[in-house]
């Protein structure tokens, strides 16, 4: 298997976070997104979408989107498992997965890229362009010091986000806390005092340089 990923990309970030807690090393084919490669003839022909990550097979079938190829590594590496191993164990983990990455990364993303002077007519990632729209700003931020206190909230009760054991929602929060300390300088607030002892516990791990 062969990932195509940009050091630059938060969500390229994640699979390999994914990867490295599995102790697996796939052939990594860098993409330059600050050259553009993501929209060359070549890169799409691998994914019309023109982003990154994407997973290709041996039989050279592409995987897109990051909660998929992470679900399907973590199906055929399953142990240490980072999806839970009972139905319980899964549905906890997959819901606090898509809850962090719609409010949180998601909402990063959506303040960026609707604010970057290098992101005009590109405010959406993919195929197609859209216009920016500077109120989004204001909201993407606002949706993620929500996100923030609640999840605060929350770890007040659970050594992880999903439980007692490290996730695959663990690894969407970290790469969201780390993204919106650079992306749009809001890092995590002082007086959270559970959120700051599971980044400093979470961002430790060997895994978190990947």
């Amino acid at each position: 298997m062969k990932l195509y990923h940009s050091t630059s990309s938060p969500n390229s970030r994640r699979v390999r976070i994914l990867l490295a807690e599995k102790g697996l090393a796939l052939s990594l084919i860098p993409v330059d997104l600050g050259k553009g490669e993501q929209h060359g003839d070549a890169y799409r022909a691998i994914n019309p979408r023109r982003v990154v990550p994407t997973l290709v097979l041996d039989d050279g079938t592409a995987i897109g989107e990051v909660p998929v190829i992470s679900r399907y590594i973590d199906d055929v590496y399953p142990s240490p498992s980072l999806f839970g191993t009972t139905p319980k164990e899964q549905a906890l983990v997959s819901m606090w997965d898509r809850r962090i990455e719609q409010e949180g990364f998601a909402s990063v993303m959506e303040a960026i890229r609707n604010k970057a002077a290098g992101l005009i007519g590109r405010a959406i990632a993919g195929p197609h362009d859209y216009e920016q729209i500077p109120a989004l700003i204001e909201r993407g931020a606002q949706r993620v010091k929500n996100l923030f206190w609640d999840l605060n909230a929350h770890l007040t009760q659970s050594t992880y986000v999903a439980g007692d054991d490290f996730s695959v929602a663990d690894i969407t929060l970290l790469v969201t806390v780390d993204f919106a300390a650079k992306a749009i300088d809001l890092p995590i607030p002082e007086e959270l005092g559970a959120l700051r002892r599971w980044y400093d516990a979470v961002s430790g791990r060997p895994s978190a340089a990947a």
